[in-house]
Parts: C-alpha cells; structure tokens; sequence
C-alpha cells in the first residue's frame, strides 16, 4: 500500500505517495487525469525492486494550492527531493507530464536518470491543424467550456482523450471510463492553479538529452501526436519507441501491461548504466 504524504512547494502542499524502496521512479500524470492513473504501473514498480513516486499536481486529486505562478518543474523536484532525497529518478510522464519531464531532463540533467515519455507534449512543438471532422470536435469543446457545462465536457474530453480521435465514442468503457470521468470532473470543478512558469521551449533542443529515454504512444490518439511522439524518438539520441496498438492518449489504464513493460525495460537499461 502506497505512503501519503504532503510536500510544499511556493504555496502549495502537494499530496505525494510513494511505494517501495530503491532507485526512484517519479510519475507525472496528464493534465487530465491525477496520481490514480499510475496505480498498477507503481505497483509493479515497487514490485520490481524500485522507489515509485507519484503526486497529483496543481489543480488535481487531493493537492491543495492557491493560484500562483510556479514551476512545475519544481513542484515534481521538491517531491523527489522529500520522498528520495539525494537520488536522480527516471521520470514517467504522460501528455503534460510527459512535458514536464523533458523540461526537467534539460533544466536538470544531473537530476534525470531517464525517461518515459508517454502521448507527451513538448514545449514548442508546433501547432497542429485539424481536418473538418476533428475540427467539430475542438469547437464542441469550445462551446461546452463558454458554456461553463462540466458534465458535457467531461463527457466531451473522455471521448477525445480516452476513446481517441480515430475510434468510436464509448469505445473505453467500464472501470477505466469512470475512473477518467472523477479524475478529470474534480479538474474542472478545481479553482484555478495559476501561470506556470516553466515557457522555454524544448522542441529544437531534444537532441540535448542525455538520458536513456523511452517514448511510447498510443496509434488511436491524434495523429499530430503520434507524429510528435515519432520526432521525439528519433531526435533524443538512443531513444526508442513502443507503439501500442488499440489504445489512444491514456494507455496507462487501457493496456497497463503493455506501458509497464515499457517501463520496467527503461528502468532495467538504466540500473544497468549505473553499473
């Protein structure tokens, strides 16, 4: 059973928990979800011999925080600095997280044993364009956030996010479905977290990136994603790419196997580079 615990960071109490003992893994969740999405992937970390870390960032799950500018490279620091002090992590990030992670790896390499990048975003990549049926989509969502409605977008992001763009609505449905649905209804029901202050872009500079990374995505998320995913494997040197087939922007909690694979493996690669 995972610890809980509370980490400060500016003038926020992060709610962090963390599992097992040896080198660190910090999880980084999506702007859409909270720490809940990693659960079977911490278990079978700490399992496997490894300290897993995860927190619900600004605005998510159970952290309390007011509206400030912050780093939320910072934030993910000061959790690894209270739950591993002294210890580089391999950090596991997915969409923002996965963001978050590349900017933490050119910020602070000393800090960054790996990474697992996973449907991520990266600071500067460029915008995307959408063909008509997928543009119905965004205006859709639009609408339902001018509307202040935050079941229909709840509603709304679940089909984009967690069945994908390129499959059925309802594709996902039964316990991943609902968990999505409390993760990211509390999201928009959070007061706002405030700017972040992290705004370098790191697209032009991945290949900087010194550390073993892994990047897995999942071939029904957008296309423009899966591209970007694509780039960053193959411009980080040395970094390979698991492509899982039948799941969208969440693979964590539609095929949790195949993504803790992923992840055992990058851990394994860099156990064995610190030999």
């Amino acid at each position: 059973m995972p610890s809980f615990s509370r980490v400060s960071s500016g003038q926020a109490d992060l709610a962090a928990h963390a599992a097992g003992d040896g080198d660190p893994a910090v999880f980084l969740h999506a702007a859409i979800c909270d720490h809940r999405m990693w659960l079977a992937q911490m278990a079978a970390v700490s399992r496997a011999g490894y300290r897993a870390i995860a927190y619900d960032r600004r605005g998510h799950g159970e952290t309390r925080a007011v509206s400030e500018p912050h780093s939320p490279v910072a934030d993910a620091l000061a959790v690894l600095d209270a739950l591993a002090p002294g210890r580089p992590a391999v950090l596991v990030g997915c969409s923002q997280g996965g963001r978050i992670a590349l900017d933490a790896a050119l910020r602070h390499p000393a800090r960054v044993r790996g990474l697992v990048l996973i449907d991520n975003s990266v600071a500067g990549a460029p915008e995307p364009t959408h063909p008509p049926e997928r543009q119905a989509l965004a205006d859709a969502l639009a609408a339902a956030r001018r509307a202040g409605d935050p079941d229909r977008l709840n509603a709304l992001l679940a089909r984009v996010w967690l069945d994908g763009v390129l499959a059925p609505e309802g594709r996902v449905t039964g316990a991943a479905r609902a968990l999505f649905l409390d993760m990211n209804g509390r999201i928009l029901r959070a007061p706002p977290a405030g700017v972040s202050l992290d705004t370098d872009a790191a697209y032009d500079r991945l290949d900087r990136i010194a550390a073993p990374t892994h990047v897995i995505v999942g071939d029904l998320d957008y296309p423009h994603i899966q591209e970007r995913c694509r780039h960053v494997a193959a411009t980080v040197p040395g970094a390979t790419l698991q492509v899982v087939q039948g799941a969208a922007h969440l693979p964590s909690l539609e095929q949790p196997e195949a993504v803790t694979r992923g992840i055992l493996e990058l851990l394994a690669r860099t156990r064995t580079l610190m030999r």
